[in-house]
């Protein structure tokens, strides 16, 4: 979830462009321009965008280098020299000057103000310049927006979205030009190739002289000239009657990826000279970034470039001096505090925030893993210095958490919303703000207005959003577009209530359109200065049409075509089949108009381009004005032109595009009628960009742009004060009354402005008041739009949808108590008509009815139906029907406890329960009032971490007899793990929910079987090889005690001693070695078992293979008794191996008439509980093994829990019977079980994760 884009917050009176300096050598450059004050958020894809301020010059073209040497030739002549510029005469070569992109004010994401979407609102007279080129990026502006792009937040690196190489195969402002256009004698504007007659400039432009009816302006001419090598600058001016502009420049070495030098130039005269301030700065000092403190524009922070070192400087004289401050940091974004002005907060390359207070001398760390981060809201947030961030947890997981600056340490962190968020889906904005969470693949969005909970955003219920952004919050509601399921390249309008929860359709299949840069953009527009009129572009039956509403989406209109055109002929074109359609598209280019502009201290001028047809069209458009806000229209140019608002839209000032050279400028005084030219230099420029100070008494306004492809930057300075002759007076004003389309009353209300008579050259005083009065209206239906879960049916009337219930009352309603039952209609917000049909539309009172319990729900607050061993557990329980203070509420949680509560209020912020033990739970809630009941019921998986697997499988087994595989897990987990069986060479596994299985091995030799088991996000697995045979011989072996001193009991250990006692074994006899296999168990004392397998070829028959079996195991009974098989496991540690039992020859026989596998299990079984018995009893008697029966006395406590969390190998002789898990427990070694109680504390309960 995103919002808009919008441009720099908070510039009041900021004028400042980012600007690339291109080099002689390279003939194709491209223009950007946006603010050094603004702070742009890290960017996903980094594109840059190209203003076309080179289109006229294609690379190798002819016109190109005779048009240069003209210009250079006109300028001599006309005594135009860098001399007379005020540029130091020791600079020698210049460049054209080109913008670089900056950081928005959020830190993240920009902000924008619905009015702000038509990039002139009420507080037009402040200078955006945020001008974001990511596609993906999210705008949040403070104070304003040029532009409506959608943005995906997602993050990049680190590199700043200025330094990405850009696309030099092209002609200047062009990306990417083929061959065959870069040879072509025209330039490309929007796609279509000029001819050579509109790329020249007529004779009078080009020798400089004006006519008598082209007045000459005030201007002086500053070339950017010296630096020549660098390609980056950066031009600062705060405005507010300050005479300041600093500019630095830099040289960004694209093959370094880093700044290698840097000059910064202050100006005290608006630009008339220029001092070089490196030697204040440091001569060495190579710089990267300039920012302006919002608050104070005289603070000023300039950062160096880190490749070199890492500092800030810091000047609180407007750049006049600085002091220097290291940094353990590289700063990759600012984010300056709106109200105090040594706040600051830094965000780090790799994603770290930092706070400082004074004004970045000393700074702190906030958090060390940041995606988001916004200050305090004034008003909303209690304490001044709280940051709200979209923070990152140890597992992975996003959270929304909020601290102070300076004390944000875990416990002094509060989580505002109680569970994970998607990742760039906080956005903090006005009196809201957003989150989203995705769960089994559907987005859900949820809104906290005025700090309140966060409650869950109600849009239709099948519009199943795709994509949400939050276009604004202005007037106490949030306006959004929302793509839902069935839409790619459209989205809808909704309109909330207050609280921003419940949205209702405003438009559907609103167009979007794909910017300059690649930014997708909403093709929507809000008329500054009037409440509630949108512009819009909608799809319908594949044709795009432009639509106007005056109350905020209740009813929308096609637009008017003008009557006659420019020549005066008039136009055929009646509604529907004909009308006018207007581009909504707002510059990304903060100092070029875009194709629509209005202002809100001039109401109802809309300025725009458009044509005239069925649909809309970007051919054959022109320009069109209305004075009356969208009610009549005029056409004023044939061709596209920059359009400016002079002394608070007074006045107009129109330039050409910058595909063509101009020295002219035109004004309007009479809202685009008639047009007086004016000429501002004396040799024609490639307008990029204009600059104005407005709010001030200097009228000043700044073109820049160049003379050619190859000439250096020129910044041209107006005085536009000698247009007007005096300033206004009463006489001067009249009143101009808002209506639609005759209709007086528009938002309710009757709205009289006060406007400068058309063609009056009078200056506009500063208490110019737009709005002369505002009368209320009676109530009509227009008034009115559908609420939430109606919709709009033809004939006008708002009736229910099929999926809303009307008669649900809500839960909350209590008998006795009384509700506001919806009519099916909501006033607009912001609408202030009284009376008249008010209360017949307006939600009305009504008597709470007694109502029995339905529609109860059983969810966990993360919307999981998993939760982890020894965590809290929130429940929530939701009933749409029924009186929540006279319902009783039961809720069993499945482990033998439960809880009651006496009515719904005890569980708004829902019921916790921490599950003791593992296992699959079945949790019910029941509903209860006299006059009914409902129920509900999940299943919970409460889970914890597997820490060991361990597979008891036999050595040994027998050919086509069953077997039993047992997968021991630790700790225990009741009915929640999944075990995964690979048996020999099967390329499917064997699932099944129960930790042991049976197998039959139908062939000889030796087969793999790997167990792994599943529980949560946790897999681990154990394997054992096992030998098949149709028969066998076996013995037990045991060892001198000192062996035991040496074992670590671990799987690699037992694997080593097992091939030392095999080769001991080889020594005393000649037995193949293939057909011998040792086998060590786990635990002390020590034990092993020896198993003698026949020969591969039984050619000669079972029988004899019996007897060469019982001869071989005679042989080494006989050395075994008499001590011969020993082995030195290190110096002076001598280990010998005696037999403990001899199995009866044959035991293991795969003959029906056989049972030896049971009188084997029976014997070992035994054997073994007489150890026990005599350990136990006589423990006190022997020493070497009163370890050993502690644990046995432990064994009550732990059934399963014995094994090593490394062992692998299982314990017993033939573990495929049923007791092997007991005999291992039995054998269980002291240190394996100190190591599992230190991590699951022993009980009297059968152990399972409980105990962890």
């Amino acid at each position: 979830m995103d919002t808009w884009l919008g441009f720099c917050p908070g510039l009041h009176l900021t004028l400042c462009t980012w600007l690339l300096i291109s080099a002689h050598t390279q003939l194709n450059a491209k223009a950007e321009i946006t603010c050094a004050s603004c702070q742009s958020p890290v960017q996903l894809h980094l594109t840059e965008l190209q203003l076309d301020i080179g289109t006229h010059a294609a690379d190798g073209t002819r016109q190109a280098a005779k048009a240069l040497e003209q210009v250079r030739l006109e300028r001599q002549l006309l005594g135009v020299t860098d001399q007379n510029t005020g540029v130091p005469s020791n600079t020698q070569q210049a460049g054209v000057l080109v913008n670089e992109p900056r950081f928005t004010d959020d830190g993240i994401t920009p902000k924008v103000a619905l009015e702000d979407l038509t990039g002139s609102s009420e507080n037009e007279e402040r200078y955006r310049g945020e001008y974001n080129i990511g596609v993906n990026d999210l705008g949040k502006v403070k104070n304003g927006a040029e532009d409506v792009a959608l943005r995906r937040s997602k993050r990049s690196g680190p590199e700043p979205p200025e330094f990405r190489e850009s696309l030099r195969t092209g002609g200047p402002g062009l990306e990417g030009e083929t061959s065959d256009e870069r040879r072509s004698p025209g330039p490309l504007l929007d796609g279509h190739r000029l001819g050579r007659s509109e790329f020249k400039w007529n004779r009078d432009e080009g020798r400089g002289t004006s006519r008598g009816d082209d007045p000459k302006l005030s201007s002086t001419t500053f070339a950017l000239t010296g630096d020549s090598a660098h390609n980056h600058a950066v031009v600062y001016w705060s405005g507010q009657n300050s005479s300041v502009i600093l500019i630095l420049t830099k040289l960004y070495d694209f093959h370094l990826g880093s700044v290698t030098e840097s000059t910064l130039w202050r100006s005290t005269d608006y630009g008339s000279t220029y001092e070089r301030m490196n030697d204040k700065v440091g001569s060495k000092t190579v710089l990267s970034y300039l920012y302006v403190c919002p608050s104070n524009k005289r603070k000023i922070m300039v950062l160096t470039d880190p490749e070199f070192e890492s500092s800030v400087l810091i000047s609180s004289d407007e750049g006049a001096s600085y002091q220097k401050y290291r940094l353990s940091f590289y700063i990759l974004s600012l984010l300056f505090h709106p109200t105090q002005e040594d706040w600051a907060l830094a965000y780090s390359h790799d994603q770290k925030l930092y706070a400082s207070l004074d004004f970045g001398r000393k700074w702190q760390l906030v958090h060390e893993h940041v995606n988001r981060f916004y200050w305090s809201v004034t008003g909303l947030d209690k304490e001044s210095d709280l940051v709200h961030m979209e923070a990152h947890t140890p597992n992975g997981r996003i959270q929304y958490v909020t601290c102070q600056a300076l004390t944000c340490s875990e416990p002094n962190r509060n989580y505002p919303f109680p569970g994970y968020i998607d990742i760039s889906s906080l956005v903090v904005q006005d009196d809201y703000m957003f989150i989203q969470v995705t769960r089994a693949g559907q987005a859900s969005y949820y809104v906290s207005y005025q700090r309140d909970p966060f409650l869950k955003i109600k849009l239709p219920k099948y519009s199943l959003p795709k994509d949400l952004h939050i276009v604004s919050t202005d007037e106490h509601q949030v306006f959004a577009a929302v793509q839902e399921w069935n839409q790619n390249d459209t989205y809808n309008l909704y309109l909330s209530d207050t609280q921003g929860i419940l949205f209702t359709l405003a438009m559907e299949n609103v167009k979007t359109t794909r910017g300059l840069g690649g930014n997708q953009m909403l093709d929507l527009y809000e008329v500054a200065g009037i409440k509630g009129m949108l512009i819009a572009n909608r799809r319908l039956d594949n044709q795009v049409k432009t639509y106007i509403t005056y109350n905020k989406g209740r009813d929308w209109r096609l637009l008017q075509a003008p009557a006659t055109d420019l020549a005066g002929n008039d136009i055929h074109c009646i509604l529907p089949f004909c009308s006018l359609h207007l581009q909504l598209q707002t510059s990304e280019n903060p100092y070029l108009s875009g194709s629509i502009s209005t202002k809100a201290s001039a109401p109802g001028i809309i300025v725009a381009t458009g044509n005239i047809g069925s649909e809309l069209s970007y051919n054959n458009v022109g320009m069109f004005i209305s004075s009356d806000a969208g009610n009549n229209w005029r056409q004023i140019f044939e061709e596209e032109h920059n359009v400016w608002f002079l002394d608070k839209g007074g006045a107009l000032v129109a330039v050409k595009q910058p595909t063509v050279p101009t020295r002219h400028l035109q004004i309007s005084f009479d809202e685009g009628r008639q047009w007086t030219r004016h000429s501002f230099s004396l040799v024609p420029l490639f307008v990029d960009g204009m600059l104005v100070e407005a709010g001030t008494e200097n009228q000043i306004m700044t073109f820049f742009g160049h003379f050619s492809h190859r000439s250096e930057w020129q910044l041209i300075k107006i005085d536009y004060k000698s247009i007007f002759n005096r300033k206004c007076t009463e006489g001067d004003y009249q009143t101009w009354h808002l209506h639609n389309k005759g209709e007086p009353c528009v938002m309710g209300q009757k709205q009289i402005y006060m406007k400068r008579r058309p063609g009056n050259y009078c200056m506009l005083g500063k208490d110019y008041a737009k709005v002369l009065s505002a009368e209320s209206c009676i109530c009509r239906a227009h008034d009115f739009e559908c609420d939430y879960g109606y919709e709009r049916r033809r004939e006008g009337n708002c009736l229910p949808a099929f999926w809303f219930n009307p008669a649900v009352v809500s839960r909350s309603c209590s008998q006795g108590q009384k509700y506001l039952n919806s009519t099916g209609y909501r006033r607009v917000v912001s609408n202030n008509c009284i009376k008249g049909v008010k209360d017949m539309y307006t939600p009305r009172k009504q008597m709470c009815p007694n109502r029995a319990p339905k529609g109860l729900s059983l969810s966990t607050r993360e919307g999981t139906l998993t939760a982890d061993l020894h965590t809290n557990v929130t429940f929530l329980v939701h009933l749409d029907e029924g009186d929540s203070m006279r319902t009783n509420i039961q809720l069993d949680f499945g482990d033998g406890t439960a809880v009651s509560y006496s009515n719904l209020s005890w569980i708004e912020e829902g019921i916790r329960h921490i599950y003791k033990t593992a296992g699959i739970f079945r949790v019910s809630a029941l509903a209860e009032n006299t006059l009914g009941f409902d129920t509900t019921t999940l299943y919970l998986h409460v889970t914890c971490p597997v820490e060991h697997v361990q597979l008891l499988a036999p050595f040994v087994a027998i050919k086509n007899k069953e077997v039993n595989l047992t997968a021991v897990v630790w700790p225990i987990h009741s009915r929640t793990v999944t075990y995964f069986w690979w048996l020999g060479n099967s390329t499917e596994p064997v699932i099944s929910l129960d930790g042991s299985i049976s197998y039959t091995f139908t062939s000889e030799g030796m087969n793999t079987v790997t167990v792994q088991v599943s529980s949560a996000n946790t897999i681990l697995q154990d394997t054992k090889t096992i030998a098949v045979q149709e028969f066998f011989k076996s013995l037990l072996l045991s060892f001198s005690p000192n062996l035991d001193e040496y074992n670590p009991d671990v799987p690699e250990w037992r694997q080593d001693v097992g091939r030392v006692i095999k080769k001991a074994l080889l020594q005393v006899s000649d037995f193949p070695e293939d057909q011998l296999l040792v086998a060590v168990f786990p635990g002390v004392p020590t034990a092993a078992e020896l198993f003698l397998l026949p020969h591969k070829n039984q050619s000669e028959g079972r029988k004899k293979s019996e007897e060469e079996l019982e001869q071989i195991s005679e042989i080494l009974a006989s050395a075994l008794n008499q001590n011969l098989v020993e082995f030195e496991l290190k110096p002076g540690a001598r280990v010998i191996v005696y037999i403990t039992q001899l199995t009866l020859a044959p035991l293991v026989d795969s003959s029906p008439r056989h049972s030896s596998s049971a009188m084997l299990m029976l014997l070992s079984v035994v054997f073994l509980g007489l150890a026990v018995f005599l350990i136990y009893k006589f423990k006190r008697k022997i020493p070497w093994i009163n370890i050993y029966a502690e644990v046995n006395q432990e064994k009550e406590q732990e059934m399963i829990g014995s094994v090593s969390q490394s062992d692998s190998t299982p314990k017993i002789t033939l573990s495929e019977f049923s007791t092997a898990k007991e005999v291992m427990e039995k054998e269980m070694d002291p240190r394996v079980k100190r190591r599992i109680g230190n991590a699951c504390e022993s009980t009297r309960e059968i152990p399972n994760c409980t105990s962890v």
